[in-house]
């Protein structure tokens, strides 16, 4: 059976920052305001021209992304945040709550 060689840097850290489909602004996770990370996240999707879908579901799933991707690694604080930062994002494309 083969070990894994160790990684110095999670994959998903590598997606986050380096995302092929949005240039996300530095920091915009670290945000304690949900709606300036709706607000950064929709700039990012609206300025990109690389996009595979629309402008809503990318920002979306790259907000879903760093929240399940996060896991046990994100405060209770922190994972609320995000959640209010996607029912803010969907306010911001005019789109219903769920």
């Amino acid at each position: 059976m083969a070990t894994k060689s160790p990684r110095k840097r999670k994959w998903t850290a590598e997606v986050t920052q380096n995302s092929d489909a949005m240039d996300l602004e530095r920091g915009v996770f670290k945000s304690d305001d949900p709606s300036k990370i709706a607000q950064s996240l929709k700039r990012s999707a609206e300025r990109s021209d690389r996009l595979k879908s629309s402008p809503f579901r990318s920002a979306m799933s790259m907000l879903t992304f760093y929240l399940n991707r996060g896991g046990k690694n994100l405060s209770t604080t922190q994972k609320r945040k995000l959640e209010t930062a996607k029912v803010k994002l969907r306010e911001a494309f005019g789109r219903k709550p769920r």
